[in-house]
């Protein structure tokens, strides 16, 4: 095994994983601006939205090397908003919350009001 990974992986080993307490989403209606008002013929189509919580960079070797409940650290720390990502863009940025015991996102930044 190459030092880079020996190193990698004797790294992994140092970290402590903990589990993220979430907070519950309230349930009330949103009350910030909308992306776009009014009835609009975009309202029915149909998208996938992902949601970005971080990367990781790693060589090839190192994934390939990566074992069963190793730690990826992520470029982000818990406090640090998700990314809303629509084919490959970021649309929208929040925060990671809990709806009866599935993961949700309170959307905390959208881009100005498109005027369609």
């Amino acid at each position: 095994m190459s030092q880079m990974i020996e190193s990698f992986m004797n790294a992994g080993a140092s970290l402590s994983a903990q589990p993220l307490e979430l907070e519950d989403a309230d349930g009330t209606s949103p009350r910030g601006a909308v992306l776009v008002q009014g009835a609009h013929p975009l309202h029915s189509v149909k998208v996938q939205l992902q949601v970005r919580v971080g990367t990781v960079a790693m060589t090839l070797g190192e994934l390939l090397a990566a074992r069963e409940r190793e730690v990826l650290r992520l470029e982000r720390t818990v406090e640090d908003p998700v990314d809303l990502v629509l084919d490959g863009r970021v649309v929208a940025r929040g925060d990671l919350v809990a709806v009866d015991g599935s993961f949700a996102v309170r959307i905390t930044e959208l881009p100005l009001p498109l005027a369609l």
